[in-house]
């Protein structure tokens, strides 16, 4: 009779047989090779890229020579276990190279599609199982060799291995794609950018005459800022009515929530903007701008800029540009804030309403073309996360 259990929710149909189990011990080694002269690069193990030179993604932690004497040896094709109690993961090696002796580097001692693993090893059923014994250990303890002996492994023929780990080789090689041409898109934007708004690149008119020169204002010049009061803590929610933007997810999916009592009460009592306003962020990442588009949304540590409804000198659409990319005088010590006097007083050259549509348009394209690549990015990992939860057990 055949284990339940052992057989996944989504096969290829040439595969029929049920699904080994093993310990880890008997599918892996530790190892802990020191041979090296220190010249090998130095492998930063990540989440995001598994193990990567430091070079590669700018990782700056500095190390002396005699520490380095004490790092392992890293081979392609292998395993590093960078389990924590508050992460998941075990990283694959595509390089070669060193890495904190911090870490445990896993060898197979049997024949294995290495490729298999490298996206078994992701997967939440397995996560959640080689972490199931970590309660009562404090954030921050490293996953022992033991633990993962322990936990055990669920895995098939090597041929269906194989087939499974070519067939997520190739839905990742295609959402690497997206997330390069993204990039690019990204590159591409902020390049010219620099070039329009420092009046190297100039649009003309539909007759193809220039335009008149740029003049200079402050933006305290054409409307008003106020601050959005400062939600704590203790007042989110994981879930519930209404999102709560902190800095880092503007423009992305919201990082908690809070209550729809409080969100009406500060709306009521405390300055809020109004659809088609700016919001530029005030701390953390300063400068980062989103229009609010009259949603039901609280955006934390955000300035409201709006402009005066008498103004005609610039449009909404090209000030949400042009504030992405100005300079502003932060204040503070260690945390720089983006206070409102400061903003109001923040200059910026602007051109004539009609060149001002025709960069707001420019650009406005360039962002949806962005939007589109995060929309496939975004689609793309929800399926590749539904294949990792049925292709394995």
């Amino acid at each position: 009779m055949r284990r339940k259990q052992n057989i996944p929710q989504l096969r290829f149909s040439e595969f029929d047989d049920i699904w080994n189990f093993e310990y880890g011990e008997n599918i892996f080694r530790s190892v802990s090779n020191k041979s090296h002269n220190s010249d090998l690069p130095i492998l930063a193990i990540t989440q995001e890229f598994g193990a990567i030179p430091r070079d590669l993604i700018e990782f700056k932690i500095s190390v002396t020579d005699k520490s380095v004497e004490s790092y392992k040896v890293v081979e392609v094709g292998d395993y590093i276990i960078s389990l924590r109690s508050f992460q998941g993961g075990i990283e694959f090696s595509n390089y070669y190279g060193i890495c904190s002796p911090a870490y445990i580097i896993l060898k197979p001692i049997v024949e294995i599609d290495r490729l298999y693993f490298k996206f078994y090893f992701k997967t939440e059923r397995y996560i959640k199982q080689i972490t199931k014994n970590l309660e009562g250990i404090r954030d921050g303890k490293m996953i022992s060799f033991k633990y993962f002996s322990d936990a055990g492994l669920n895995f098939p023929s090597l041929p269906e291995q194989t087939k499974i780990a070519n067939f997520l080789t190739s839905v990742d090689e295609k959402l690497n794609q997206l997330k390069k041409k993204k990039s690019l898109l990204e590159r591409y934007k902020k390049g010219v950018m620099q070039k329009i708004f420092s009046q190297e690149l100039r649009f003309k008119d539909d007759d193809g005459n220039e335009f008149a020169d740029w003049e200079e204002k402050k933006l305290g010049d054409i409307g008003d800022v106020k601050m959005c009061r400062r939600i704590f803590n203790e007042e989110t929610l994981p879930d519930s009515d209404i999102p709560f933007y902190k800095i880092g997810s503007f423009g992305k999916k919201a990082d908690a929530y809070i209550s729809k009592e409080l969100y009406l009460d500060y709306r009521k009592r405390f300055s809020f903007p109004k659809k088609g306003d700016i919001l530029i962020s005030a701390a953390g990442t300063i400068g980062r701008t989103v229009v609010y588009d009259g949603e039901d949304a609280y955006y934390q540590d955000s300035n409201i800029v709006w402009i005066d409804n008498d103004n005609s000198i610039v449009s909404n659409d090209f000030l949400f540009f042009i504030l992405q990319i100005v300079k502003y005088n932060t204040e503070g010590g260690t945390i720089q804030r983006l206070y409102n006097n400061s903003l109001k007083s923040t200059k910026f050259h602007h051109p004539s309403l009609f060149e001002q549509t025709k960069i707001a348009k420019f650009l406005s394209a360039i962002d949806d073309k962005i939007q589109n690549c995060n929309f496939q990015i975004e689609k793309m990992e929800l399926w590749k996360k539904g294949l990792l939860q049925k292709m394995f057990v």
